[in-house]
């Protein structure tokens, strides 16, 4: 016998559903006014009455965006950046967050706390150190140094992610595998790794969206326009008046979306897996 729905549940529904929508819609605004606005001409950009459909959609838009900037190789070198910055912060992050959580200490203690005091600290005062730094070490004006400080920047909130979720796994199966005879290494790979693997990729994800959308430290960093990373490059659609080429700019910046869109799906996959992976052997 079916169960009746009542009409109070419905209504709940109803509601439910519509705020989702409405969120959906929030988060895709940003990218469908980018869209309307790669495709319309110099004349309607113009207007004082913007609207959402182009009303004579074009691809010139995009057609000079490529024409006037290196916008492929520039979309590669911050790929390469954001790719190496990802993982190099996860290999480090993963067994100093290990520590942190299983080793309690005062030592420990006093590092989580410098964790959650770097991120509030304004990055902008140490611009200057940081550049007579990286100077030094010759790594002005190069990827490897604009790698050197995403991984630098990024490694404390990694550590702050990635520790809460190996809180999360009972040290009891840690033990449980030292009485069938597994080492701290052995039960570290074969029992704890595999349920970590939603913070993994969490971490993954955020380290690689940071690197690939950060503009101070690049700016700073980078000279040569044949090593500036993509945010760089969207720079320059603007004039010298401080005008900036709206139609250029908005289909460059839709191509920018692009490869973390692709990155997030393919990540959002191995995610939901890592996920029930963890559900089923905690």
């Amino acid at each position: 016998m079916r169960r009746r729905v009542g009409p109070t549940k419905i209504v709940v529904q109803v509601l439910q559903y519509l705020a989702l929508l409405a969120f959906i819609a929030f988060l895709a605004f940003p990218l469908l006014w980018l869209l309307s606005t790669a495709l319309k001409t110099p004349r309607e950009l113009a207007l004082t009455d913007p609207t959402w459909i182009p009303r004579l959609p074009t691809l010139a838009n995009f057609r000079d965006a490529f024409g006037e900037q290196d916008l492929v190789g520039a979309a590669a070198r911050s790929l390469v950046v954001a790719l190496f910055s990802s993982f190099i912060t996860v290999l480090i992050s993963l067994p100093a967050s290990y520590a942190m959580a299983r080793y309690r200490s005062l030592v420990n203690r006093i590092a989580i706390g410098w964790v959650l005091v770097s991120q509030v600290f304004p990055f902008i005062l140490i611009i200057i150190p940081l550049f007579m730094i990286l100077r030094d070490l010759d790594l002005v004006n190069t990827l490897p140094g604009l790698v050197v400080v995403h991984v630098t920047f990024t490694l404390p909130f990694a550590l702050w992610m990635l520790q809460g979720y190996v809180r999360a796994v009972p040290p009891e199966l840690e033990e449980a595998a030292a009485v069938d005879g597994a080492s701290r290494l052995r039960s570290i790979v074969s029992v704890v790794a595999p349920l970590l693997a939603p913070g993994v990729v969490a971490t993954l994800l955020f380290a690689f969206i940071s690197s690939w959308n950060e503009f101070m430290f690049a700016l700073v960093i980078l000279q040569d326009p044949d090593v500036m990373t993509l945010p760089l490059t969207l720079v320059r659609f603007t004039g010298p008046e401080g005008v900036a080429r709206l139609g250029p700019l908005a289909a460059a910046s839709l191509m920018a979306t692009i490869p973390s869109l692709i990155f997030f799906a393919i990540i959002q996959r191995r995610l939901k897996s890592g996920l029930m992976a963890g559900a089923v052997k905690g």
